[in-house]
């Protein structure tokens, strides 16, 4: 059983098939789907090919069902998801809504786990308490 992926806000299923289904936004308001890889460390995406991902540009991430930002208001550039491994188990997987940022964390408690080339950039989000998270 692959992962599951959930909108934290509405639970609606973000997973179809291969694919995690994303809406997303760029500074300049241009609006596409995006296609992820569901397996965490595989950074692989698609989009139609009329909707240009920018390496290094910064996107706002919607759920497709209930159109809820999910992108974390403590710190806008990591998104927030809800993963059920193959265990059942659910958990919070936060990604980069930086085109080219490469990390992955998964949040099942106090446990953290990450992954990516580029995990050290965040990494220290997750080491603070919760009150000071919003001056990162």
């Amino acid at each position: 059983m692959a992962n599951d992926y959930l909108c934290p806000i509405c639970r609606g299923q973000l997973r179809i098939e291969n694919s995690l289904v994303i809406s997303v936004k760029s500074k300049t308001h241009k609006k596409g789907l995006l296609f992820l890889n569901p397996e965490i460390g595989n950074y692989g995406k698609a989009s139609h090919p009329t909707f240009e991902i920018i390496q290094g540009d910064e996107y706002t991430v919607f759920c497709p069902i209930c159109h809820a930002t999910l992108n974390r208001e403590e710190n806008p550039h990591l998104v927030k998801l809800n993963m059920i491994d193959a265990q059942g188990v659910e958990v919070d997987v936060f990604i980069s809504g930086i085109v080219g940022e490469k990390c992955t964390y998964v949040v099942k408690g106090k446990e953290l786990q990450e992954s990516g080339p580029d995990k050290n950039i965040y990494d220290k989000y997750f080491d603070i308490p919760d009150a000071d998270k919003k001056y990162l």
